[in-house]
């Protein structure tokens, strides 16, 4: 059975002239209460579209504040700089953290959660997304993580407990090996050990409930959607790829964090990858591929909805936003 989204509400019986003679009573109180309305982060949080006979929602967990000049490495400060100048962004930078739900017609599928409130006082909506775009989180039959890094797996708990209490959470057993392992916690930098921490908070409550199910590289999870191994950027990231009436999206997690820099300089890496010079050759290879192939690209760090076109330009790559348009 097709899970479906909220309907849309009825029209207001109202006449044609009762509702003109409303309007017109509350034009001249509309404009003194928007003035008098202060300034408010509330934004659109969700985008739903078609593929095939899949619908996707792209669903919005906020922002975070990345400084590029810290965390890039491959190009000058000042190259960079020029970079984001040339594209209007400032520094740090507001970074879109999205996450995308696939109804395939019989199952509901999420591709990462967010990082929940670990991320900043910017994130945390994913959630609220999710119930403006009409579904609820006991909705949700599967996750699928891109890798566990606390922003994309932050969004499964809320103080310890499970947001998503029927989903099986799904992640490659690369990346559980490592960032569950507390060995290898233990032995790890001090810097780096807030991450593994965020992992296992984030996957150990849906472990105990035996919800947490690894996967093997490059696996068919269900029919339409299957992972595509990129281990630099941690040691098991993956894409998903979702097909439906040869339509195609690709999921591609971590593997841009700052277009407006790493598109037309895709050598250009970030101080999160766990193998950079892997991580710059999985990018070049998958943009490669969405730049023949045409297909349609998701980016959890890209400006949100984070949809669009990879096109092949000079040595590097431009990115192409999705046209907006209302779901059909």
């Amino acid at each position: 059975m097709r899970h479906d989204s909220t309907s849309p509400a009825r029209r207001n019986p109202f006449s044609l002239l009762k509702q003109s003679l409303l309007a017109l009573a509350l034009a001249g109180l509309a404009g003194a209460a928007l003035a008098a309305t202060p300034a408010v982060k509330t934004q659109p949080g969700y985008y739903r579209f078609s593929l095939g006979k899949f619908e996707i929602t792209a669903l919005s967990d906020g922002t975070l504040s990345l400084e590029p000049l810290k965390l890039l490495s491959g190009r000058t400060p000042e190259l960079i700089t020029q970079d984001l100048d040339a594209a209007h962004i400032k520094q740090p930078v507001d970074t879109s953290m999205n996450a995308y739900l696939i109804n395939t017609g019989s199952k509901l599928v999420l591709i990462d959660t967010g990082g929940a409130a670990t991320m900043g006082p910017n994130g945390n909506q994913l959630l609220q997304s999710l119930k403006n775009a009409g579904y609820a989180p006991a909705q949700i039959d599967e996750i699928y993580l891109t890798h566990l890094h606390g922003d994309h797996v932050g969004g499964l708990v809320s103080n310890g407990e499970r947001n998503f209490p029927n989903a099986i959470v799904r992640a490659d057993k690369a990346d559980a090996a490592f960032w569950l392992d507390e060995a290898t916690a233990n032995a790890a930098p001090e810097g780096s050990k807030p991450f593994f921490k965020l992992a296992m908070d984030a996957i150990n409550p849906y472990a105990k409930a035996g919800k947490f199910k690894p996967f093997e590289t490059n696996a068919e999870l269900v029919p339409g959607i299957r992972s595509v191994a990129q281990h630099g950027h941690t040691p098991g990231h993956n894409s998903y790829l979702v097909e439906s009436e040869q339509q195609k999206l690709e999921v591609i997690g971590d593997m841009i964090h700052v277009g407006a820099v790493q598109f037309p300089h895709p050598e250009v890496v970030i101080g999160f990858d766990s193998d950079s010079k892997q991580a710059a050759a999985d990018r070049r290879k998958a943009f490669d591929a969405a730049a023949k192939d045409g297909h349609l690209i998701a980016a959890a760090h890209l400006s949100f909805p984070g949809l669009g076109y990879i096109n092949a330009e000079g040595t590097g790559y431009r990115w192409v936003p999705v046209n907006y348009a209302l779901a059909k």
